[in-house]
C-alpha cells in the first residue's frame, strides 16, 4: 500500500512517471518531513521497529534507507532445512509447474517462458518443476535472500508495465507478473538450475542486487542482460541476494523432483525468511 503522498500522486500521474517521481522523492534527504512520513507508514501498516538493527526512525535520513533497514542479529535464523524461505511475506501461490504454467490466482495462469522473458532455453529447465510466489507487503521487511546455496550465472532486466502486485490485482490482470517490469537472477544450485524473478510494481522505485547494485532504474525499452560464467560468485543460502526499493513479488523457480514444500506450506499463509520452505526430493 502507497503513503499518503502516493496516494496523491497517483491520482495526478501516469504510472512510469508515478514511480520515477516517487522513487526520487524516496531516496532524498527532506529532515523533519522524511521522519514524518516514516512515523505516518510505521503507525499506518503496523512495522515492527523493534526488529530492525536500528529501531530509531530518526537515523534513517531518507525513506529507502527506512525501507531497506536491516535487521537485528538473531532475529531470522536460517533454517537447517535444504531450502528456506527467500523472504518475509505472504505465499501468494506455490505447487507444481503444469509444463509450462504457473497458477498467478484461481482461474488464472501464465507461462515460465513468459515469465523469463521469452527464453526457451531456461524455461525448458522448470518445465514440471515447482514454484512459489510471495508477496511483500508494505509492512515487510524488504531484502531479499537465497533459499539455498547458489552460484551466479546471469541476470535479465526485462521492461513491462507497473501494475500494483496485490492479491486483488493478481485475480483481475492475466499475466500480471510476466506483463510488469522484472529482474531475473539465474544460479546454479546443488539440485540444477534455480531463478528468483523480482517482480516491480506501481510505485516500486527500483530493484537492486548485491552484485550489481541498482539495476532499475535507468528504465530501458529494451531487455538488459549481464552474464557472470567467467566469474566465481557464491551466495550462501540465507544470504542477501537483493532488495526492493518499495515492495513487490518473488518467484522462485525450481526443476522437477528438487523441492517438495514443507507441510502447511499453502496460499495465503504468512511466512518469514529463513524458515524451512521445503526438503530435497530423494533421487
Amino acid at each position: 500500500m502507497p503513503t499518503p503522498l502516493a496516494i496523491t500522486l497517483q491520482h495526478l500521474l501516469p504510472k512510469k512517471l508515478l514511480t520515477g517521481v516517487m522513487g526520487r522523492l524516496a531516496s532524498v534527504r527532506l529532515g523533519g518531513l522524511t521522519h514524518w512520513v516514516i512515523r505516518r507508514f510505521v503507525a499506518r501498516y503496523g512495522v515492527d521497529m523493534a526488529e530492525a538493527a536500528d529501531p530509531r526512525i530518526e537515523s534513517y535520513p531518507t525513506f529507502n534507507e527506512f525501507f531497506t533497514r536491516p535487521l537485528r542479529p538473531g532475529v531470522r535464523p536460517i533454517a537447517a532445512a535444504p531450502f528456506v524461505c527467500p523472504v518475509d511475506g505472504a505465499i501468494s501461490q506455490l505447487g507444481p509447474i503444469a509444463r509450462d504454467q504457473l497458477v498467478q490466482a484461481k482461474g488464472h495462469t501464465y507461462s515460465v517462458r513468459a515469465l523469463v522473458g521469452g527464453d526457451a532455453r531456461l524455461a525448458a529447465s522448470f518445465e514440471d518443476g515447482r514454484f512459489a510466489t510471495l508477496y511483500l507487503s508494505p509492512r515487510d521487511y524488504h531484502r531479499i535472500h537465497m533459499p539455498c546455496e547458489g552460484r551466479l550465472k546471469r541476470m535479465v532486466y526485462i521492461p513491462g508495465e507497473l501494475f500494483s502486485v496485490n492479491p486483488l490485482t493478481a485475480q483481475h490482470v492475466p499475466g500480471l507478473f510476466a506483463r510488469n517490469e522484472r529482474v531475473v537472477c539465474e544460479f546454479e544450485c546443488a539440485g540444477g538450475p534455480m531463478v528468483l524473478v523480482l517482480v516491480g510494481a506501481t510505485i516500486v522505485g527500483s530493484m537492486a542486487t548485491v552484485w550489481h547494485g541498482v539495476v532499475n532504474p535507468p528504465r530501458t525499452r529494451e531487455p538488459r542482460e549481464w552474464r557472470y560464467e567467467d566469474q566465481h560468485i557464491v551466495l550462501a543460502k540465507g544470504a542477501e541476494m537483493g532488495r526492493f526499493l518499495l515492495g513487490s513479488t518473488v518467484v522462485l523457480l525450481l526443476p522437477k523432483d528438487v523441492l517438495a514444500f514443507t507441510p502447511g506450506w499453502v496460499s495465503g499463509r504468512a511466512v518469514r525468511m529463513g524458515e524451512a520452505m521445503g526438503t530435497a526430493v530423494a533421487r
